[in-house]
């Protein structure tokens, strides 16, 4: 069987964006004999490559930098044949002349494809206090998750108030011999359960009406100093992890009025990565969900990549 004829088209599935999604969506594309090209663009850079270690990935027990893993991930999609080109994605539309096809834009050049894979992440909204970056992976983290059990009976700061900050906070009592949690305001944002948790939590103490103004360190994090917000006046407060939750940014202006996103800017999608509009498909940190991990990411793009292989399928008129 033939199966059905399309006019001519650069790939079947373009990937945008690299990171854990992007390129376990490439392994699975790729291996599955579907002429596949990833975008990676400066924008869309994985988070993880600036993390120092992991050690919660399965099979790596004895943990690995960012940089090195997501080079694993590189490395085994390009065995595949996944082709990459390190450019940034202007804008995505439908095809005038065949609504099968996505238009992919770089800017220098426009490629026409079946099917589209959002993989673009999200990063840590940054509050620019000096040393938050110098100190990024060096004591300055966005995931008590991640980062939390390098903390064991050391005192930690948490910036922010609302939910993610607290229930990181609360999280940190685990390892942490003390949680400082700063925040700008007399009282939390956080919801009512949360509080009282972290209100009876004797390892959490609170400085209220302040802001982060700088984080202090010589190699590694040695303390923060703050703000108060109606004085200005200053303190320091010694500590050995900066944990920072106020808010994230996800990567998805691209698909502004192409996908459903939510209020934050996710995309929505169902179980099998499908967004609102059909052929797209999204994975890892861009994707509305609760929990974002590395194997999390990994899981979304191989669940994006099958459910794209059916839809091609279905296209073509190969489906079972």
């Amino acid at each position: 069987m033939g199966g059905i004829k399309l006019p001519e088209y650069d790939y079947d599935v373009i990937i945008i964006g690299g990171g854990p999604a992007g390129f376990t969506a490439g392994i699975y594309t790729a291996r599955a004999g579907l002429r596949t090209l990833l975008l990676e663009g400066a924008s869309t850079v994985s988070q993880i490559t600036i993390t120092d270690l992991i050690e919660n990935y399965p099979g790596i027990p004895d943990g690995i930098n960012g940089l090195d893993l997501m080079q694993l991930f590189k490395n085994q999609a390009l065995k595949f044949g996944l082709e990459i080109l390190p450019k940034d994605t202007l804008s995505l539309s439908r095809s005038d002349t065949d609504p099968a096809f996505w238009i992919v834009n770089t800017g220098e050049k426009s490629f026409r494809a079946l099917s589209v894979i959002a993989a673009t992440g999200a990063q840590w909204r940054k509050l620019g206090v000096p040393g938050e970056t110098e100190f990024a992976g060096k004591g300055v983290s966005y995931c008590a998750t991640c980062d939390g059990p390098f903390y064991r009976n050391r005192d930690v700061v948490v910036v922010g108030g609302g939910d993610s900050a607290i229930q990181e906070a609360l999280f940190l009592t685990h390892f942490a011999s003390r949680v400082t949690v700063i925040h700008r305001r007399d009282r939390l944002r956080a919801a009512g359960i949360l509080q009282k948790r972290a209100f009876a939590e004797k390892k959490i103490e609170f400085a209220w009406n302040a802001t982060l103004a700088e984080v202090l360190g010589a190699d590694f994090v040695t303390g923060v100093k703050i703000s108060d917000v109606g004085s200005g006046e200053t303190k320091t407060i010694n500590a050995e992890g900066v944990f920072i939750f106020v808010g994230r940014l996800p990567h998805t202006s691209v698909f502004n009025n192409i996908v459903q996103l939510d209020k934050a800017g996710y995309i929505i999608t169902d179980d099998a990565m499908k967004t609102s509009a059909a052929g797209i498909f999204a994975a890892g940190d861009c994707r509305a969900k609760l929990f974002r991990q590395v194997v999390t990411a990994a899981g979304d793009g191989a669940n994006a990549a099958f459910s794209a292989e059916l839809y091609i399928g279905n296209l073509k008129g190969e489906a079972y």
